[in-house]
C-alpha cells in the first residue's frame, strides 16, 4: 500500500514509500520513539507491551515517559499506531518485528538478556510465514546468532534476524532516529535487507549493510569511544585543578581539531543514564569472555566513579569548613531534557550525602516523580521549583544542567541561601561572574 505525504523533517522526506507493517515489542524509551517515528516515516506499527496499564495509557494519548516532541508526533500520527498487550496477533499481523525491550546490566557487569530471551522465545511459538526478526535492544556480540538458533527451535519456516542497533539520545530522540547519522543493518539474509533499506528509504543518511556480529559491536564501540572522550576531559580538569589552567579554555582548544571534534569534552561529574554505564561495562565483558583486558575501558570506568565521589568530597569539605547541614541539589536526571534517572550522578551524591546526616533539597523540572520512587521522601525533602531548593541551604550543587537553571537570577538566589556555597558540577556558570554576585563558587577544572 503506497502512502503520500509532503511532511518534511530535516533529512527527511515521506513521499510514495512502500508502507509495511511493522510489530514494535516494548514500549519504554527506544521501542515507543521508534514505533511513533516508524509511523511518522509512513508505516502501519503494532506497538506491544505486557503492561496493560501503559497500554491503556497510550491509547488514549498519554505519554508514560519525557521525550520532547514525542506526543505531538503521536497525535499527528495516532492513525498508524496500534498498541496492544496481544503479542500473537501483533505478530501475525506483521511482517517485520523490532525487539525494543530492555536489556540491563547486572552487578557483575553482565548484561541481563531476561526481557530479550523471553521476547524471542514469544515470537518463535508464534511465527507463521516469513517474517524478519530486528534487534533494535542494545545486546552482546553473538546474540544474533543465538536468536537463529532459538528461533529455529520452536518455528521451522523461513526467517530473518537482524542487527539495526540504535543511536537514540533521550532529550534528542526524534531527531536522532528521523536525522541519524548512519543506519546500520546487520544481516546475511539478502530478502531482509532490502525490506530494512525499503522501511529507512525515505531517510537521507548513510546506511552500512554489514554482518549481524559487526553491526552489534558497532553499538558498543561507538558509546564506549564517547564515554572515553568524557573520562579524558574530566581526567584534564584534574589537572587544570592543579596547575591553574581551565578545562572550558582547553576543550575549546583541542575541539577544535577536526581529528577530535567538540562534543563530549563538557568536564563534569561523569556519565549515566542507561546507555554508557551499561555498554562500558558490556564490552568489556564481551571482551573478557574473549580473554582479552580491554585496559583502556577498565580506566574509562574507574575515572567515572571517581568524578562523582571527587565533587562529593568537594561538597563535605565545604560544609566541615563552615558547619553547614543543608544541600539543596539542581538536577536528579542524569541529563538534561529527560525523565530517565537510571544511573543518575545526583542520586549516588544524595544517597552518599544522607549516610553522612545532611540534610537535602532537591528540584529537577521532570524527573521528580522518579527520584521519589528511587530514594524515597522522608530524608529528602522534593521541592517544587529552584528557588525553594535553594532557600536556607548552607552549599547548591548543581548536578544536571537544565537550561532553566542558567537563567536563573543568581543574586536572588544567592540572597535567599544560609551560606552562598555553589559547586558546580557541570560548569553551567562562569566563575568570575558567581564570585562577583558573591558566591563562594567552584567548578569542575574551572578558575
Amino acid at each position: 500500500m503506497a502512502v503520500s505525504t509532503n511532511i518534511k523533517f530535516k533529512n527527511c522526506l515521506i513521499i510514495n514509500i512502500m508502507q509495511r507493517k511493522i510489530a514494535v515489542i516494548g514500549t519504554g524509551y527506544v521501542g515507543l520513539t521508534s514505533g511513533v517515528c516508524l509511523a511518522y516515516l509512513g508505516h502501519h506499527v503494532i506497538c506491544i507491551d505486557k503492561e496493560k496499564a501503559k497500554i491503556e495509557r497510550l491509547e488514549k494519548g498519554s505519554i508514560p515517559i519525557f521525550e520532547p516532541g514525542l506526543d505531538d508526533i503521536l497525535k499527528k500520527n495516532r492513525a498508524k499506531i496500534e498498541f496492544t498487550t496481544n503479542l500473537k496477533e501483533a505478530i501475525e499481523k506483521s511482517e517485520v518485528i523490532f525487539i525494543c525491550v530492555g536489556t540491563p546490566s547486572r552487578s557483575n557487569g553482565n548484561i541481563d538478556l531476561t526481557q530479550f530471551k523471553k521476547a524471542v522465545r514469544s515470537i518463535a511459538k508464534v511465527l507463521g510465514g516469513y517474517k524478519v526478526i530486528v534487534d533494535k535492544s542494545t545486546v552482546p556480540v553473538g546474540t544474533g546468532d543465538w536468536t537463529k538458533k532459538e528461533i529455529a527451535k520452536y518455528y521451522k519456516g523461513d526467517f530473518a534476524v537482524v542487527s539495526n542497533p540504535e543511536f537514540l539520545r533521550e532529550g534528542t530522540a526524534i531527531k536522532d532516529f528521523l536525522e541519524p547519522d548512519r543506519i546500520i543493518i546487520g544481516s546475511e539474509d539478502e530478502q531482509a535487507k532490502e525490506i530494512m533499506l525499503d522501511i529507512y528509504s525515505s531517510i537521507n543518511a548513510p546506511k552500512i549493510i554489514t554482518d549481524i556480529r559487526s553491526a552489534e559491536l558497532i553499538k558498543y564501540a561507538a558509546n564506549a569511544f564517547l564515554a572515553t572522550k568524557i573520562s579524558f576531559i574530566n581526567e584534564i580538569a584534574s589537572v587544570c585543578e592543579r596547575t591553574g589552567g581551565d578545562v572550558k579554555r582547553v576543550a575549546e582548544g583541542i575541539g577544535l581539531d577536526k581529528r577530535i571534534g567538540k562534543s563530549f569534552l563538557n568536564a563534569g561529574i561523569g556519565f549515566g543514564g542507561s546507555c554508557f554505564p551499561k555498554d562500558v561495562d558490556g564490552l568489556m565483558e564481551v571482551a573478557k569472555k574473549k580473554k582479552y583486558n580491554f585496559h583502556l575501558l577498565k580506566a574509562v570506568a574507574v575515572v567515572n566513579k571517581n568524578q562523582q565521589q571527587k565533587f562529593l568530597r568537594k561538597i563535605k569539605a565545604t560544609l566541615v569548613k563552615t558547619k553547614g547541614k543543608t544541600v539543596a541539589i539542581w538536577g536528579l536526571a542524569f541529563k538534561p531534557n529527560t525523565d530517565d534517572i537510571r544511573k543518575s550522578p545526583a542520586l549516588e551524591i544524595i544517597r552518599q550525602l544522607l549516610k553522612s546526616g545532611y540534610q537535602v533539597r532537591a528540584y529537577d523540572p521532570v524527573a521528580m516523580a522518579n527520584a521519589k520512587k528511587e530514594v524515597g521522601t522522608v530524608k529528602v525533602r522534593f521541592c517544587k521549583n529552584a528557588l525553594e531548593a535553594a532557600r536556607n541551604a548552607d552549599l547548591l550543587a548543581l548536578v544536571t544542567e537544565w537550561p532553566e537553571f542558567s537563567e536563573m537570577e543568581m543574586v536572588r538566589v544567592k540572597k535567599i541561601m544560609r551560606q552562598p556555597h555553589l559547586l558546580d558540577g557541570r560548569n553551567l556558570f562562569e566563575p568570575q561572574e558567581m564570585k562577583k554576585i558573591g558566591f563562594s563558587y567552584e567548578g569542575i577544572g574551572r578558575r
